[in-house]
């Protein structure tokens, strides 16, 4: 009986969604380990991590590899692609370190249906389909940067309420908070002197200026006003 590790994921913001929760992807899992008559060996957890940190960089990642690099381990098991790899050059590039351990990627739901590296026409697949996972990512991220440019473009309201602004009563457009609009321009003539940003974090604060917060304004802060 071939010796398998599952691997499961889900985001802060997916915890709770129906079909991406811990324990359906791990029912998935095991019933499909049961099916293939895989053993599995460990079952490996990474839960509030997002997708965008490289597998080897998660604590549950982690352990993955150093199972995976163990003669006894024979196939990692996942419920789908994304809950793996950030992007296809991070799943390319991972799969083929476990193609020359000779160590199995099976996928429980890729595109609809299971598949796995053990074959020419499986691994053929997973990289067409990690291909495609990548160009949608894009595509998403495309239509949203297009989308937050509108917005503020037409001095509508895009993410968080910018410091130097505040929401008008309809909810989407920005106006310009006085107050904050002098420290946004005190920061500027301090920095068109050629003070560092420690430096004008520590004279607004001995001028009292506060953030929202009402705490001193850190270096981030402060090169977000700059901008």
């Amino acid at each position: 009986m071939k010796k398998a590790v599952s691997y499961i994921r889900v985001s802060t913001s997916e915890q709770a969604t129906e079909g991406l929760s811990m324990a359906a992807q791990r029912a998935s899992i095991r019933a499909y380990a049961a099916f293939k008559g895989m053993a599995l060996v460990e079952e490996i957890e990474d839960a509030g991590v997002s997708a965008g940190k490289n597998l080897q960089k998660r604590s549950g990642g982690a352990r993955l590899f150093e199972l995976a690099s163990r003669p006894e381990v024979g196939a990692v098991i996942a419920f789908k692609l994304d809950r793996l790899f950030r992007d296809a050059a991070d799943c390319l590039e991972v799969t083929r370190e476990w193609d020359e351990l000779e160590v199995n990627l099976h996928l429980v739901d890729l595109g609809g249906q299971p598949v796995d590296t053990s074959t020419a026409m499986g691994r053929f697949f997973l990289t067409i389909m990690a291909g495609v996972a990548e160009m949608e990512r894009n595509l998403i991220r495309e239509r949203t940067k297009a989308a937050m440019a509108h917005l503020k473009a037409t001095g509508k309201r895009a993410g968080a309420i910018p410091y130097g602004f505040d929401l008008a009563v309809d909810g989407k457009t920005l106006l310009e908070n006085e107050k904050e609009q002098e420290v946004i321009a005190l920061a500027r003539a301090f920095r068109a002197k050629g003070l560092s940003l420690e430096k004008i974090s520590s004279s607004l604060a001995e001028m009292g200026k506060r953030s929202r917060k009402n705490k001193r304004f850190y270096r981030e802060q402060i090169k977000r006003m700059l901008a």
